[in-house]
């Protein structure tokens, strides 16, 4: 019977711990803001936007690529126009936003298939960006990102 009860009771703090998990709050507004703003990126990406990438990069921006290489604003920018990259399918999902007053760190994963370098690609990456509000709209000013193996 003893043992019963410390099963049960165990049962009951793990679906407790699951619940607790699960409950997520509502976004407040900048996190959404942060959140719209990365799905347009994602966006922007699929047209190869550039325009909109001037406005969102800061002239600071600096990027650390999933290989380890470093680049800039400008390689980014050239990157994206020379990009040989055909995605179908770019889906952005579990967000995470950090606030710190006007510095916001936003993490997210992204879901993309198509073909690079004639090759085809089917990969999820883990992305962490570093927004700094500015003239009452947020500007990158750093990015990584990360080839993950699975979800």
């Amino acid at each position: 019977m003893k043992r019963r009860a410390v099963v049960f009771c165990l049962m009951v703090a793990a679906c407790m711990a699951v619940s607790a998990g699960a409950e997520r709050q509502t976004p407040s507004s900048r996190e959404q803001e942060l959140i719209r703003l990365e799905t347009d990126w994602n966006a922007a990406f699929m047209r190869k936007d550039a325009a909109f990438f001037r406005n969102v990069m800061a002239e600071e921006y600096v990027v650390v690529f999933g290989d380890g290489s470093r680049g800039d604003r400008a390689v980014e920018l050239q990157q994206l126009g020379a990009s040989d990259e055909q995605m179908q399918s770019s889906i952005p999902g579990d967000f995470h936003v950090k606030l710190y007053g006007d510095t916001a760190v936003v993490l997210f994963t992204l879901h993309s298939i198509g073909t690079r370098r004639g090759q085809t690609l089917d990969a999820t990456f883990r992305y962490i960006d570093v927004f700094v509000r500015r003239d009452r709209r947020w500007q990158c000013v750093a990015s990584q990102n990360t080839r993950i193996a699975a979800i």
